[in-house]
């Protein structure tokens, strides 16, 4: 019976149940980012670019392709062909570049907002001023 307690009290820390909201959190906002960069980034970079360039589409085949196999990615992953996807690592990059960017905003506006609602420093103690001026007219001496 100790251990389910322990385990309880342990559930209900409240580090683990932030954990938990933090995952799901950061679950629900992976997949927004991902809509970003698929929805939004990418069309405007493949129009950029000259034309419709999907980057998870590029690859290069490390295989032989059986006939009547088409050489597209999810076809070639379908039937267990080796491929160098270079095209998704670079999808997945910009995820990364663009997630680690939103992510340092929303911290900046965090630490502002912190910053604003702290309680201002209390007074120097006059005997602490006091002394500050007796050093630094000793060490103009």
């Amino acid at each position: 019976m100790s251990v389910l307690k322990e385990f309880r009290d342990f559930a209900v820390k409240g580090n683990v149940i932030d954990l938990a909201v933090g995952v799901i959190i950061g679950g629900a906002f992976g997949k927004i980012v991902d809509s970003l960069v698929n929805d939004i980034v990418m069309p405007v970079i493949s129009s950029l670019l000259g034309g419709h360039i999907d980057f998870t589409n590029l690859f290069i085949v490390l295989g032989s392709v059986p006939e009547g196999i088409p050489r597209t990615f999810d076809a070639l992953k379908k039937a267990g062909i080796p491929i160098f996807a270079y095209g998704n690592f670079i999808t997945i990059s910009i995820n990364f570049i663009l997630l680690a960017f939103v992510i340092f905003q929303m911290v900046k506006v965090v630490n502002k907002v912190r910053v604003m609602d702290a309680p201002p420093a209390p007074p120097t103690p006059e005997d602490v001023v006091l002394l500050r001026e007796i050093r630094d007219s000793l060490k103009e001496k």
